[in-house]
């Protein structure tokens, strides 16, 4: 089955104001789900550029509206770019400390003017990034209402069905998205719901489209191409992904999350101390946590046991921080918990609370299977195992879970079989897991 069809040309003219939802992500492959939500065009299309600012021109925006609102307090278009600004603010710190602020700005204008849609989109959007995606639904939806023929909606009410697991109702909004409006917020969702359903030249030839249809704005280049380097990584594909994530740095220097990616085709390559020095470089301008987390399962994998656990706290710290601003990370948590804590039975509770929210996300489904694994509960990890596979992703994390679950069934064909695929598909799906995995399939092919 096709995933999404283009039926027109596609068009390279907006700027896109990137407010990346994955801001808490634990894991790289919960990181492309959660990574693809952007803002496309409000900025550009009401306010006149927000996107594309660097820090420094986002602070100067942000100080020039305070200044313009102290005059004139009933600027509602003000309270909406000021909204703006302090999403973009969130995306280049990583601190969620904005997102409070974010809310206070949009709420100001809906106040003001309820149907003001880029106040109504971009609060869906603030919802994405909180995790609170029941309410960026509604959000989308009420933004579809006010004006059905402008694309943005689309991406939020999208982003929102994926993460609750409604796939079949995603892929028709991402189709109607696409048919108002073919560009690369459309085309990078489509490459994952396509990655999703296991199509992965599929998803390749439209991160490809995404890549030839950037603004020329360094950062919307630069993240697209960084997308892209992700895919292959994923793909098990090195050298396509050390290229693009090169490319990427040599028309954005310093851009951490190329810097964070080449770090780990230099893990995979097996050049440790370089990519703890490039990940160290990411994670000194923005700890996020599945950078720091990699940076930890990477002295892990050398031996350097205290300073692994010096960043695994680090995470922990950071969740709180998100925590603590609103964000849900039940999921995210329970994944790092079953990878890294000591309380299994706690760390199900948590698991079978974020599942419950979204029952049928095939993540979600994932990472309870592995917390019901490492708390010995090999029967029900099973059952949801199979859901989290349901799609056909082809996702080297969820086979390596899968086989070992059925390893501890005493299932050893299903055991070699899930193995295999994910050794097959990514030699280095995970810096903590592939050891053994590796050990595990040897044992069963002996």
């Amino acid at each position: 089955m096709q995933i999404v069809r283009l039926r027109t040309t596609p068009t390279r003219a907006l700027i896109f104001l990137f407010i990346v939802t994955g801001l808490v992500v634990l894991s790289w492959g919960l990181a492309r789900s959660q990574g693809v939500s952007l803002t496309p065009a409000l900025a550009e299309h009401y306010f006149g550029g927000v996107a594309g600012r660097t820090g420094s021109s986002t602070d100067r925006l942000i100080e020039s509206l305070q200044t313009r609102l102290k005059t004139n307090p009933d600027d509602w278009p003000a309270y909406s770019q000021l909204g703006l600004a302090y999403l973009q603010k969130a995306r280049d710190t990583g601190d969620p400390g904005y997102y409070q602020k974010v809310e206070d700005a949009l709420q100001k204008a809906l106040t003001q003017e309820p149907d003001d849609y880029a106040a109504v989109s971009a609060m869906g959007t603030l919802a994405l990034a909180r995790h609170q995606f029941a309410e960026a639904l509604e959000w989308g939806e009420r933004a579809r209402r006010l004006n059905p023929y402008r694309s943005y909606a689309y991406g939020v009410i999208a982003d929102a069905q994926i993460e609750l697991g409604r796939y079949d109702e995603a892929v028709a909004t991402l189709q109607t998205m696409v048919d108002l409006r073919p560009d690369l917020s459309a085309y990078s969702r489509i490459s994952y719901a396509r990655e999703l359903h296991g199509d992965l030249p599929g998803a390749l030839e439209m991160m490809h489209q995404a890549v030839d249809s950037a603004s020329p704005a360094p950062e919307n280049a630069a993240w697209t191409r960084t997308q892209l380097a992700n895919l292959y990584f994923n793909m098990g594909n090195l050298a396509q992904a050390e290229l693009e994530y090169q490319r990427t740095l040599d028309t954005y220097p310093d851009y951490i999350y190329a810097l964070a990616g080449l770090g780990r085709v230099r893990a995979a390559q097996g050049q440790p101390e370089a990519a703890i020095t490039l990940l160290s470089q990411a994670t000194a301008v923005m700890p996020l946590p599945e950078f720091v987390m990699t940076l930890g399962d990477i002295y892990l994998s050398t031996g350097q046991t205290e300073a692994a656990q010096e960043q695994y706290d680090l995470v922990r710290t950071i969740q709180k921080l998100h925590q603590a601003n609103g964000v849900d990370v039940d999921l995210e948590l329970a994944l790092f918990e079953a990878d890294h804590g000591r309380t299994p039975a706690a760390t199900v509770e948590q698991a079978r609370a974020a599942w419950a929210r979204r029952p049928t996300n095939v993540y979600a489904a994932d990472v309870l299977a592995w917390a019901l694994y490492q708390a010995g509960e090999y029967e029900e990890a099973q059952t949801f195992s199979r859901q989290a596979l349901r799609l056909g992703s082809q996702d080297a994390l969820k086979f390596y879970h899968a086989g070992m679950i059925a390893y501890r069934l005493g299932d050893a064909a299903s055991a070699r079989d899930y193995l295999e695929r994910a050794l097959n598909l990514n030699p280095a799906f995970s810096f903590l897991h592939v050891e053994e995995a590796r050990r595990t399939l040897a044992a069963l092919t002996e």
